[in-house]
């Protein structure tokens, strides 16, 4: 059974039957709140409102800091230069159930040099756009085994009142005496892009 985590929870990364993970998949994934459609001939020469695109990015960390851009896995750099960590794409709706975007770290094949992996949401072009987490609901990040048919180990939830914030970190993953752990961050932002996003670990 799945661990359901709280904030700032902490927990040992491990298959059920206690040996350590090989192959992970990362599910994150959110809801855009529905707007109600204006009523009357007003509603029909309104504005289109923009969908709300909402971008995973995972930071590759020495010694808890990126050091260089190549360790940034997004939209725009879908596979680490190891093999290791690739992601999936780019959902620019949220729309459906279920995972919204995907990412999978093969942790045999990742370099003995990283130590932290940082999985963050920005919102796309959120100030230009004046969209917010506020506008976001069901938001959640999970880690499944994927040499058990994805079968989920952990899902965190994030719960919190986000509004005026535009990005967050969801959680970390993290070696701690050998073995992986993760962290259930849920802290979110102002910053407006993944460059502004990154320069927290830098």
């Amino acid at each position: 059974m799945a661990v359901n985590l709280q904030k700032g929870q902490r927990v040992d990364l491990r298959k059920h039957d206690g040996s350590s993970l090989r192959k992970v998949m990362i599910g994150l994934g959110w809801d855009a709140v529905k707007k109600e459609a204006s009523g009357g001939l007003l509603g029909l020469f309104a504005g289109k409102t923009h969908d709300i695109d909402c971008d995973a990015s995972v930071f590759l960390c020495i010694n808890g800091k990126v050091t260089d851009k190549d360790d940034i896995v997004y939209y725009g750099n879908l596979k680490h230069k190891s093999g290791a960590v690739k992601h999936m794409g780019d959902n620019l709706t949220g729309d459906g159930d279920g995972d919204d975007e995907q990412i999978f770290i093969d942790l045999t094949a990742l370099p003995s040099q990283y130590d932290k992996l940082i999985f963050v949401v920005n919102i796309y072009q959120a100030r230009e756009r004046s969209q917010d987490f506020g506008m976001i609901h069901n938001a959640f990040i999970r880690i499944c085994d994927c040499e058990n048919n994805n079968q989920e180990l952990c899902r965190y939830n994030l719960s919190e009142n986000y509004d005026g914030m535009t990005a967050m970190i969801f959680g970390e993953m993290y070696l701690h005496n050998g073995s992986w752990k993760f962290n259930a961050v849920g802290q979110a932002t102002k910053d407006n892009s993944i460059t502004e996003l990154v320069r927290k670990f830098a």
